[in-house]
């Protein structure tokens, strides 16, 4: 970036395009250090408001992150290169989000999907729409699929959405207003926050300890409106809630007066663990959804409310913010419950999660890594000195993406030196090696990584 001339504090978003064109054609890379601030505005001729206004710019658009006395750095990788480690395609190796897909579910799927379509009247029926409670039959099916470990919803106010995100929507919605307070764990699903926002909610973050949330933060937090929580395999934190934690959130919540919003969609990986909704029935509305169980293409949520009365407002819920399931995803979700096919599935994945979690745990030996060893993902405290939005520009400049914990941070607190790694994507032998390339960055100074 040459010598400029002298710019008025209008002009910023001008040289922060000259930034994003040098990243996009490869001239600032991954982990690159951008000069202190003073230095830059002097080297443009700009007043240091201005230089302060280029880096807020960069910093919003995504494209550095800032560590406080060590600078500013390149974050995100540049379109144009071919990465270190790539799938075919030249994609990243995606460690970022899980879309667990396994070799031959798709022909699985298809074969019990291709009786549906031979039918014309099933046809008929998916074409037209679904409703917030769908049909007995379909409830019937699901709420069989949904059982575990001795619980099974009722399955007459079983109602469905498009997605579990949009369940968890409606389940808001449903039961805090706008302005209230909605308790969520410190660290948690990013969606939650969007959600929050749109429907002007206030989240009040919750201290966990290494088992999960503790019942002291959630007495701390009171008065709430209700609680979001992630009782099984949580995300990020990959932890799971022992039954006297369980049973002592149980409680807590009761004697509160507090609902609870608990997701479930990753607890199908735990079939052997009873839902929170089994110990707090009257104050436990359950969120879950086939995004993770089947197919992200093609995904169905679940809401269970806590009795039959509080059943109407979900749905009006559902119906309001036009998240109700469509028919077509209803019906072929009904065959694949039905039929066997999603069990088969599931299965299959419970499988390939444990051995991923085996595969980090032996590639990142020695590291502190949290996880339940069923998840498919891990939690990954990193060594000093490094920082987690640093850490991830140096795994991207080797071709892998990887989730700064700063994403799932609720509130201005601090937010630890960590990152997400998302298993399912990658190959089996992708994942290994991607882990080997992020053991060996871990294992060196960032400065040392940045100049490779």
């Amino acid at each position: 970036m040459g010598e400029g001339v002298r710019m008025t504090a209008d002009d910023y978003r001008a040289i922060a395009d000259e930034f994003a064109a040098a990243i996009a054609a490869g001239r600032l890379r991954p982990g690159d250090r951008l000069p202190p601030l003073r230095r830059f505005a002097q080297r443009r001729r700009i007043a240091d408001s201005t230089a302060a206004r280029v880096y807020r710019e960069l910093g919003r658009r995504g494209l550095t992150v800032g560590e406080v006395g060590r600078g500013t750095f390149v974050r995100t990788a540049p379109p144009a290169t071919e990465p270190a480690l790539a799938e075919p395609g030249g994609h990243r190796i995606d460690l970022e989000f899980n879309f667990p897909v396994l070799p031959g579910q798709s022909a699985l799927l298809a074969r019990s999907l291709g009786t549906l379509l031979q039918q014309g009247d099933a046809v008929g029926a998916a074409l037209g729409p679904a409703g917030a409670a769908g049909t007995p039959a379909a409830r019937e099916v699901a709420a069989a699929h949904l059982a575990r470990a001795g619980w099974a919803p009722d399955a007459r106010r079983l109602l469905f959405a498009g997605s579990g995100r949009q369940a968890l929507a409606a389940a808001f919605a449903t039961l805090v207003p706008p302005g209230e307070r909605l308790g969520v764990e410190a660290l948690t699903f990013p969606v939650v926050k969007g959600i929050a926002t749109r429907l002007g909610i206030t989240l009040v973050p919750l201290a966990v300890d290494e088992h999960g949330v503790t019942p002291d933060a959630v007495r701390a937090a009171a008065p709430l409106r209700a609680v979001y929580l992630q009782p099984a395999l949580h995300n990020p934190l990959g932890t799971t809630l022992p039954a006297a934690r369980r049973a002592e959130l149980a409680a807590t919540v009761r004697a509160l007066d507090v609902s609870v919003v608990e997701d479930a969609v990753y607890a199908f990986l735990r079939p052997d663990l009873a839902p929170l909704a089994a110990l707090a029935p009257e104050r436990t509305v359950l969120v879950d959804s086939l995004s993770k169980r089947l197919a992200p293409g093609l995904t169905l949520g679940f809401l269970v409310p806590p009795d039959d009365a509080a059943a109407p407002d979900f749905a009006a819920a559902l119906r309001s913010g036009a998240w109700t399931a469509g028919g077509f995803a209803l019906q072929a979700a009904v065959r694949w419950l039905g039929d066997g096919t999603a069990a088969t599935v599931e299965a299959d994945k419970r499988a390939d999660a444990a051995a991923r979690q085996r595969i980090a745990t032996n590639r990142l030996a020695g590291q502190r890594l949290r996880a339940d060893p069923r998840a498919y993902h891990c939690w990954w405290e990193l060594p000093e000195p490094w920082r987690a939005d640093t850490f991830v520009a140096a795994a991207a400049r080797h071709g892998i993406a990887v989730t700064p914990s700063g994403a799932f941070a609720v509130g201005p607190g601090h937010v630890p030196n960590a990152v997400r790694l998302a298993l399912a994507s990658p190959p089996l032998d992708v994942l290994a090696d991607a882990l080997d390339v992020l053991a060996g960055l871990a294992r060196r100074s960032p400065e040392d990584a940045a100049a490779e």
